[in-house]
């Protein structure tokens, strides 16, 4: 890659969502902002290389994209307060690097937090973050959620659509408003990073997820969540150099090449935990995440202190999938036996019938009872009902390494 084409690709990161944000907040009009933002990308690529990149990529950015706007809007015979206010718009290559940064980070928060409006679907949400905010190309989001692209697009103009006719407030709430509409964002981006995250999911998501979440955390400071969800990403994705062998196999953390962790990232997981404070439910599961993340090595994982984490996590989240976490924690470290109690409380009313997890986890407290047979059956079984071909093969893996007596 030139020079050049790492400056779009990192201006382009850095500045479409300003840009998406300032032209949405002007004109009203999601498609046109997004529209002009990415016709300034293009120009970027064509004429970069050629000419040299600008001392503000940034700042040229902005101004091609607000003069296509401008454009735009007076060949359509829109407004003129409109196309008044965008003219007010600075000229960022001629402006100081501060000035304006207040309105251009209000417009950011704000567009977060109007794409994660309670009043539209949650994957409605998820989908329409990574095209506005992030700028993920509707074709790769559409392969992500397995839908067609012309299917995505249809999605993408319907939450729009719904965004404009119920008169959704492009703005961030305040006082209390706030704090009953945070946590609908942090589950957005918790969606986002999973996604990304997952045995099969795309890298990139997860990336684009801790970068909207360290937004967030500088945007909105002394939200104690936020930290937490934010500590809670660095720390599980810290290890994914290391969650493959060399044929592509997952590898369980206690296989893993500790040496492959990124330590920075675990470095700045420590910090925002430290702002997280304990109560939280994303602080909690980030406490978890450290316990293993700081761990020198599997034996020195404090199993004790995670299953007391985990104790406090089931009274602030009764789910089934938290009690089966708490199972394993409290078999690693109490033993099996009181993992496997734990399981069928977790089970009991059928919560987790059919759930493949489920069925790995009462497999490997089974063989770590020693009835090496009946795990590697529940292994096979969990196999045969999981979805995603990764976790597939590493389950009949185990099964297969337990049956030929490997571990």
């Amino acid at each position: 890659m030139s020079d050049a084409s790492r400056a779009v690709a990192t201006a382009g990161q850095e500045s479409f969502a300003r840009i998406v944000a300032a032209l949405i907040r002007v004109t009203g009009d999601w498609t046109l902002a997004e529209d002009c933002a990415q016709e300034a990308l293009a120009l970027a690529v064509e004429r970069w290389p050629r000419d040299g990149v600008p001392a503000n990529p940034g700042g040229w950015l902005m101004t091609v994209a607000r003069n296509r706007a401008v454009d735009v809007l007076r060949r359509a015979d829109v407004e003129r307060r409109k196309l008044r206010e965008l003219a007010l718009l600075a000229e960022p290559e001629a402006a100081p690097a501060d000035a304006g940064e207040g309105d251009v980070v209000d417009d950011r928060l704000r567009l977060i937090f109007t794409c994660c409006h309670p009043a539209l679907a949650l994957e409605a949400r998820v989908a329409l973050t990574l095209r506005t905010v992030c700028g993920v190309p509707t074709a790769d989001i559409a392969r992500a959620f397995l839908v067609s692209e012309s299917t995505m697009t249809r999605r993408l103009t319907r939450a729009k659509t719904k965004i404009a006719q119920a008169g959704i407030p492009y703005r961030v709430p305040a006082g209390a408003a706030l704090v009953e509409r945070l946590p609908g964002v942090l589950g957005v981006l918790y969606l986002l990073f999973t996604r990304g995250h997952d045995a099969d999911g795309e890298p990139a998501f997860a990336d684009e997820a801790i970068r909207l979440t360290r937004l967030v955390e500088a945007l909105l400071p002394g939200q104690p969540e936020v930290s937490g969800l934010l500590a809670l990403f660095l720390f599980q994705h810290s290890r994914r150099a290391a969650r493959r062998d060399a044929e592509g196999r997952l590898l369980t953390l206690d296989r893993q090449d500790r040496s492959r962790w990124d330590r920075a990232a675990v470095a700045e997981g420590v910090e925002a935990l430290a702002r997280a404070g304990q109560d939280g439910p994303y602080a909690i599961q980030a406490h978890i995440a450290a316990c293993h993340a700081t761990a020198p090595s599997s034996a020195d994982t404090d199993w004790p202190a995670i299953a007391g984490w985990y104790d406090r996590l089931v009274e602030r989240q009764p789910t089934p999938v938290v009690r089966l976490n708490r199972a394993v924690a409290h078999g690693y470290a109490y033993g099996p036996a009181a993992g496997l109690d734990l399981l069928d409380a977790a089970r009991a009313g059928g919560a987790l019938d059919g759930y493949p997890a489920a069925l790995a986890v009462e497999a490997e407290l089974t063989a770590r009872q020693g009835d090496r047979a009946r795990a590697v059956m529940l292994f096979r079984a969990a196999a045969d009902l999981s979805d995603g071909p990764a976790e597939r093969r590493a389950l009949r893996d185990r099964a297969d390494d337990l049956a030929e007596g490997r571990r």
